[in-house]
């Protein structure tokens, strides 16, 4: 029976435990979102976990649409994040980016040349972003044309390329929570008369050409998917998810993943909102290692391998509060609370500060 501490093999990886970090933004990058020596130590503190998920790292100018996140598209970025690979496997773990592009969830204010941010079809998202200075209501993106989207899929490539230049052992496309794969996906997003709208093949069809493209530039082996069927975050809904996403799965099986991350329930702080979904048949329509992700503690997670419901669990708030939290799990130890006020602020405090057990 499988459970938490067992080793996993996913794709080229050897795991020696099936706790995932979950990736989380984290704010934390220096000038020209370069990381920095402060986020090495962050994730080489975590590096006992059995694979590391890191932030979403943009994969051009144009994918950023927060302050201070690490991108992956300069040189000097990718020296960044070549310290943070090195202090991982210094300290023995394994770690893979995840790649990101923001799509409508941006603002002017953080595009290059103050150009609108993209989107597949031109419709404001709900809410506002924090553009570094203040809060401001996001505006009506500019549509993507249908000849640009083959150079999108591209630069996805390119980044799969600078992040295992920079020593990452895999790669994670981010195709939910809202951003620009999970847009094209979505029936209140995409409101596309071409190609890639309409149906649910065709809003899926950027994103199957984006992992068949990763897969070529590094090796399905190397690489993962994120998704997040139910998810509301900033502002999407389908009108029909469950079939949206099986058809998405089904058509990822060819490809052989290192692993598919599923998102359960709405995500975020607040775990109230969970919408009816058939993650069993997910797992039944997929064929690889399939991480589930959102609100497990100890107990639900070792239930949910011994019940074969996912081959790994991501934690996202308990690892980021417990550095050590594979060794406070074996051990049955109490756990930090996380400081939620310097989850996207603080440079070290609420970051690499958090006690460990020799602590």
């Amino acid at each position: 029976m499988t459970d938490l501490f067992a080793p996993a093999r996913f794709g080229i990886l050897d795991l020696p435990n099936r706790i995932v970090m979950s990736s989380l933004t984290r704010c934390r990058a220096g000038a020209g979102n370069v990381p920095t020596p402060l986020m090495a130590e962050y994730y080489r503190q975590r590096a006992a976990a059995g694979l590391i998920l890191s932030e979403a790292s943009p994969i051009c100018a144009e994918g950023h649409g927060y302050p201070r996140t690490p991108g992956i598209h300069t040189a000097e970025q990718i020296a960044g994040w070549t310290q943070v690979t090195a202090a991982v496997h210094e300290a023995g773990g394994r770690i893979a980016l995840q790649l990101w592009h923001v799509g409508r969830i941006s603002h002017p204010s953080l595009q290059p040349g103050r150009a609108l941010p993209v989107a597949p079809s031109a419709i404001r998202p709900p809410g506002q972003v924090f553009t570094g200075r203040s809060m401001e209501d996001y505006v009506v993106p500019r549509a993507l044309e249908t000849d640009e989207l083959p150079g999108l899929v591209a630069r996805y490539a390119e980044a799969a390329r600078h992040a295992i230049a920079a020593g990452f052992d895999a790669v994670e496309v981010h195709a939910g929570n809202g951003y620009l794969l999970d847009q094209f996906l979505r029936s209140s997003s995409n409101r596309r008369a071409d190609a890639y709208g309409g149906s649910q093949a065709n809003r899926a069809r950027l994103l199957l050409e984006v992992m068949a493209a990763v897969c070529e530039a590094v090796g399905s082996a190397r690489v993962g998917v994120r998704l997040s069927p139910v998810t509301s975050a900033n502002g999407l809904l389908d009108d029909d998810p469950q079939g949206l996403f099986e058809y998405v799965v089904a058509q990822l099986n060819p490809l052989d993943l290192a692993f598919l991350d599923i998102l359960r329930g709405t995500g975020g702080a607040s775990q109230e909102k969970w919408v009816p979904f058939d993650y069993a048949r997910l797992r039944a329509l997929y064929r690889g290692n399939l991480i589930l992700n959102n609100a497990y503690d100890y107990a639900s997670a070792q239930a949910a391998l011994h019940a074969g419901e996912a081959d790994a669990i991501a934690f996202g708030r308990l690892l980021l509060a417990n550095p050590d939290l594979t060794e406070r799990f074996r051990r049955g130890a109490p756990l930090n609370t996380p400081d939620y006020e310097t989850f996207y602020s603080g440079e070290a405090k609420g970051y690499t500060d958090y006690p460990a057990l020799a602590d």
